[in-house]
């Protein structure tokens, strides 16, 4: 009687043992790791950002040349004055991009360190 015990004893804990095996560790999220993502969702939004600047100046500079094709020079002065402005956007998007790219490396540096 004790053999049987022992022997459904060890069945039921050798069935057990691969169940306990099988269940997932709790996710554990750091403010680091989630301080990461969100850098990185704020860079991908700078890149959109710079993108449509590269657009807009991309445009400018054909709408400058078609005006001084066609010789409105009032035009030109405007267009000129409009690519100005564009490309100092982009710079300032750039910058900001950078910025963020940087502050991503470091939060991913201290993620890092904190595992």
């Amino acid at each position: 009687m004790k053999t049987n015990l022992v022997i459904s004893t060890l069945a039921a804990a050798l069935f057990a043992l691969p169940v306990a095996a099988q269940t997932p560790a709790p996710a554990t999220t750091t403010p680091a790791k989630d301080a990461v993502k969100a850098d990185r969702a704020q860079v991908k939004a700078d890149r959109a950002e710079v993108k449509q600047d590269k657009a807009a100046v991309k445009a400018d500079r054909e709408q400058m040349k078609a005006d001084a094709k066609a010789g409105n020079k009032d035009a030109v002065k405007a267009d000129r004055e409009k690519l100005k402005a564009d490309r100092a956007e982009m710079k300032k998007d750039v910058h900001q991009m950078h910025q963020d790219e940087k502050k991503m490396h470091q939060d991913a540096e201290a993620a890092h360190k904190g595992k």
